[in-house]
């Protein structure tokens, strides 16, 4: 039996091998195959944590950019209520008719009082317009102050028509006014907080990326000299320095707007009397000619429109910045100097005056906020900005408060046929300018501002947001990298040209679309 047992193994050797060798090598492709399925759910599962990740840095991003907004508003707020005082202007028309009224009982006689029944009509008018101001509307603490202490001595006095001039032209200019620079502001630090909140998260990539993947240990050395945080501007002065630069727009900035928004007011409103009833259409359409002479009547104009010198002081103001905000000791000498830019850049418009490697970081970060604030992209997200508030203005208080028609963003089941339609509807000048001066103080200090709640609705602002956040990853991990900290900022062509050199293709730009599409939904 053994003997048979044997040759019948020795007859089937070659069987056995072959089988063997199959299932060694099933087992081998199974191991293979099962390690790859392993790698491939890791990556999977790595990418989607990189993703969560990086979706939640940046909408914890946006979320501070709200709060920053609202933060700084109130400076810009206190600013504009200060140069045009509108208040003080309602309490100089009520100190006038009560002077007026005065007189009037003081003279008064049985034969003086037949002839005063037919202005009277017109004293109502003015009364109740000046009470619709001081019942409804908001009184400055600095604004009273002053209308207390410079009731005699600030300016010649003037007379009731001027007064309602100067009303009518400074309650809609400081109404716009604070519009653009809510709408600038929230752009501005949009900007800001993007590019710093995308160099930080290329820190943190490159800062996991460097540890060895077969130490998981989490390590806590300081590592200041490998020059990667400065590198891509994880520098905490620096980014200080960087987000007092809208200093600028807050103090000085929205002066020019507020300039530029005065002539056009003055061109169009003008010529309106405070009596005169408004048709809602025909309100719509001056405010939209203010605009028009403001930001450009074609889209070509608006499009050629810089905005650059309302938000961003230009090279030889710089230093002034710094030291106003309080990043800057008192200068050494009294000329201010700018920080240094690459002579190249198209941005520096004054020789650099050092080479300081801690200003280059900050140069890149201005010049970079340079080149998006004069790009196409930006004009066409304030528009939209402008669009929203200016709408929100128009369509949910002025029609509401003014013109007494039901708000269009409420849609009852059963609404009822309104006695006028809106487009026949009309209302006083002076109505309208008081609902105006009372949302002044709504768009600069109202809470909750319905306003930047307004922009926060606004699609686009988003994908601009996230356009900047996501652009350049290639171009900062492959220069800054291998260039270190020294590398001088490049121009936009510049680095096209570098990105086409090293075979980096145009990622970012079909980045930029994705982003853009997904976001927005086109």
């Amino acid at each position: 039996m053994i003997d048979s047992t044997r040759k019948w193994l020795r007859k089937n050797r070659a069987n056995f091998a072959v089988g063997i060798g199959v299932l060694g090598a099933g087992y081998l492709a199974g191991q293979y195959v099962l390690s790859k399925v392993t790698e491939t759910r890791q990556r999977m599962n790595e990418d989607r944590i990189a993703k969560e990740n990086l979706r939640r840095r940046f909408q914890q991003n946006q979320d501070d950019c709200t709060i920053t907004v609202l933060a700084l508003l109130p400076t810009a707020t206190e600013n504009i209520l200060h140069a045009l005082p509108v208040e003080r202007i309602t309490h100089d028309l009520q100190q006038k008719k009560a002077e007026r009224l005065g007189r009037s009982a003081g003279t008064l006689n049985p034969s003086s009082a037949l002839p005063s029944s037919g202005p009277s009509s017109v004293t109502d008018d003015d009364g109740r317009s000046l009470a619709s101001f001081q019942s409804e509307g908001y009184v400055h603490a600095s604004q009273m102050a002053a209308s207390g202490a410079d009731v005699g001595a600030s300016n010649p006095k003037k007379s009731k028509g001027q007064l309602w001039n100067d009303l009518k032209i400074g309650s809609i200019t400081r109404a716009f006014t604070l519009l653009y620079t809510l709408s600038l502001l929230t752009l501005l630090t949009r900007i800001q907080l993007n590019l710093l909140g995308r160099r930080n998260y290329l820190s943190s990539v490159v800062s996991m990326a460097s540890h060895s993947p077969q130490d998981p240990t989490i390590s806590l050395e300081n590592r200041d000299d490998d020059g990667v945080e400065p590198t891509y501007g994880n520098d905490f002065e620096t980014n200080r320095k960087f987000l007092t630069f809208s200093w600028w727009l807050l103090h000085r900035g929205w002066r020019g707007v507020m300039e530029k928004l005065e002539t056009a007011v003055e061109a169009v409103f003008g010529p309106l009397n405070p009596r005169e009833d408004i048709p809602l259409e025909k309100l719509s359409a001056l405010i939209l000619e203010v605009r028009r002479r403001v930001e450009g009547a074609t889209p070509e104009e608006r499009r050629s429109h810089k905005w650059l010198s309302y938000l961003l002081p230009p090279p030889d103001q710089e230093e002034l910045v710094l030291r106003e905000s309080g990043m800057l000791k008192s200068p050494s000498n009294s000329q201010p100097t700018s920080i240094p830019s690459p002579p190249d850049s198209p941005t520096s418009r004054v020789p650099p005056t050092s080479s300081s490697s801690s200003a280059a970081p900050l140069r890149r970060l201005l010049d970079e906020t340079s080149d998006l604030i004069d790009s196409p992209p930006f004009t066409q997200i304030l528009t939209l900005l402008l669009d929203t508030t200016f709408s929100h203005l128009t369509d949910h208080h002025i029609r509401t408060d003014a013109y007494r028609l039901p708000d269009p963003s409420n849609h009852p089941r059963i609404q009822e046929v309104p006695d006028l339609d809106s487009g026949v509807a009309k209302a006083k000048l002076a109505a309208i300018l008081a609902v105006v001066t009372r949302q002044a103080h709504a768009i600069g200090s109202g809470v909750p501002n319905k306003y930047a709640q307004a922009i926060e609705g606004v699609k686009e602002l988003e994908a601009f947001a996230a356009v900047i956040y996501s652009s350049q990853f290639e171009f900062a991990a492959l220069g800054d990298a291998q260039g270190g900290g020294a590398k001088e900022p490049l121009r936009r062509d510049e680095m096209v040209e570098e990105k086409n050199e090293t075979g980096v293709v145009g990622a970012a730009t079909n980045m930029f679309e994705t982003v853009w599409g997904k976001i927005t939904g086109s």
